[in-house]
């Protein structure tokens, strides 16, 4: 079985400062030139980054009670609604609701210049947010309406919910229709005029750990700049995607369900995001660590961009089958050929930003300033050897 480590004996390394902390990035040299069993020895933990809008996204917010005490039934934080159905003064702001008097596509495509996800990151960066509040009264809640300014440090409490994030692989996206269309994968030009794709692949979390060997409840993570969790699987989190025979998915596959105290993030990473022609949305900065148990989990953390595959998609729904199957390799060289044609692609997840939290998170643990959380239930899987077996089916 080679080399076997647990969590405490790495969380011990790391509080004495001996633990020895790689990217993802630098993990694929690793394993190629020192093999999977060295480096299962020699290597502790790898971190993973991703940087990208993720819709599904909020916070819950409780915003105090006043004298006299309101139980909000409509909410608006800077005109933007909020869901009140909660309690009295807790409400969720969703990252994709736009602002009541945005135009939306009436005007087409629309430009969806302010939503939830540019109010949470308004707070995050210390502005001021204007909350109106309407209430149908009640005896032991007697107000209807209150207006105020808040910010996020005046706040009793706001946590980051988000339902699902950090899909594990993405489609690529391209429009064969004759007209330009807009997407939540962004502008897609006629006739296949560029490719958009999703995912920092090599470095992205859930591509390093593919099985979720490591990924469950009570994983602690980099979110929004802070130290957050996973605390569910996301929606649409499917694990019986097929794959490839080193576990990766071949289609969208796994998601997650994370949460953090919105107090202690940072607007470098939750950013507000108005997609032409689609809507609002957050981007949302995430990063986990991979504990080496063992040999697999070190080959698996070596997997490279020419290891992981995608699907491109025809996103004008002209033809519903994947018109082609391209490396994450071919993805990041700046151009793919389908159907004979040289197609121009374009990420919609950061790279650099993806690899800038994989640095930040090595070097708190490095500095013994986050240790890795056991997962007390793993996010529901597939084996490997299944999960390749099935995936060799389908293809």
């Amino acid at each position: 079985m080679g080399a076997q480590k647990t969590y405490q004996e790495i969380n011990e390394k790391i509080r004495s400062g001996q633990a020895v902390v790689v990217t993802a990035e630098e993990m694929v040299g690793i394993v190629k030139t020192r093999g999977p069993a060295r480096a299962a020895k020699e290597v502790d933990v790898v971190t993973t980054g991703t940087f990208s809008p993720m819709c599904s996204s909020g916070a819950f917010i409780n915003f105090g009670h006043r004298n006299p005490p309101l139980k909000a039934s409509r909410v608006w934080l800077n005109d933007v609604p909020a869901y009140a159905g909660l309690a009295a003064v807790d409400i969720y702001i969703g990252a994709t609701e736009p602002a009541t008097d945005d135009p939306l596509n009436k005007i087409h495509p629309g430009t969806f210049e302010y939503g939830g996800g540019h109010v949470i990151h308004d707070l995050v960066s210390g502005r001021k947010v204007h909350m109106k509040a309407e209430g149908y009264g009640t005896d032991c809640y007697p107000n209807r309406y209150a207006e105020m300014d808040l910010t996020l440090e005046s706040l009793p409490y706001a946590v980051l919910c988000n339902p699902r994030n950090a899909y594990q692989n993405y489609n690529c996206a391209v429009n064969l229709s004759k007209k330009t269309i807009y997407t939540y994968m962004g502008t897609l030009k006629p006739n296949m005029g560029n490719a958009n794709y999703a995912t920092a692949g090599q470095l992205s979390p859930m591509l390093n750990d593919p099985c979720y060997r490591t990924l469950g409840l009570g994983t602690r993570i980099f979110l929004g700049g802070a130290q957050g969790y996973i605390t569910w699987h996301g929606s649409q989190h499917n694990p019986g995607a097929p794959r490839l025979e080193n576990g990766t998915p071949r289609t969208p596959a796994g998601t997650l369900m994370v949460m953090g105290d919105l107090k202690e993030m940072s607007p470098r990473w939750l950013v507000g995001a108005s997609i032409l022609g689609y809507g609002c949305s957050l981007t949302v900065g995430i990063g986990i660590p991979i504990p080496i148990l063992d040999e697999e989990m070190a080959l698996l953390t070596g997997v490279s961009n020419a290891d992981i595959v995608t699907q491109v998609k025809d996103y004008s729904f002209t033809n519903p089958e994947s018109l082609a199957e391209v490396t994450y390799a071919e993805l990041v060289s700046g151009s793919i050929k389908v159907q004979g044609k040289e197609v121009p692609t374009v990420p919609m997840s950061s790279y650099v930003r993806a690899k800038e939290i994989a640095q930040i998170l090595k070097d708190w643990i490095v500095k013994g300033e986050f240790l890795l959380g056991e997962p007390q239930q793993l996010l529901p899987s597939v084996p490997r050897k299944e999960a390749a077996s099935t995936g060799a089916k389908k293809a």
